[in-house]
């Protein structure tokens, strides 16, 4: 039953979790400022200095789960369309806290939420394209 859990939600779940432990209170601000303060710097060959914050981080992770999601809707087992499904909820949950949440008003919650999105629409739209090409019409189409 794990494979229909939507992968995303990990990262949305740290988002949460994040939002919740401020100490500034359930605020943008308080966030933004969470998200944005440098972890670590990484000395560059180039002699500048990467810093690295805690959205950097938490970006980086939802895109490698992004991708792992993406392979996961190349299934087409009875699993994936409940996998989608669940994506989709998770989708709805997310814009709703964009939209009405102040500490979920930032740039790094915007892309978890446009990487959902395409999480949706690519499960949905590969399940579409091999059941089409599953489909034997028979009049040569």
């Amino acid at each position: 039953m794990f494979a229909a859990f939507p992968l995303l939600a990990l990262p949305v779940l740290i988002y949460n979790l994040i939002v919740v432990t401020l100490a500034g209170g359930f605020n943008a601000t308080a966030a933004q400022y969470r998200l944005a303060e440098p972890l670590f710097t990484i000395h560059m060959t180039s002699k500048a200095d990467w810093i690295v914050s805690l959205g950097d981080l938490l970006l980086t992770a939802s895109l490698v789960v992004l991708f792992v999601e993406l392979l996961k809707s190349t299934t087409s087992r009875k699993i994936a369309i409940i996998n989608h499904s669940l994506s989709m909820v998770l989708f709805v949950v997310c814009l709703v806290e964009f939209l009405l949440a102040p500490a979920f008003g930032t740039s790094v919650f915007f892309l978890l939420t446009v990487m959902v999105l395409l999480d949706v629409l690519a499960g949905f739209i590969v399940t579409i394209v091999s059941a089409r090409r599953d489909v034997d019409f028979g009049d040569g189409r």
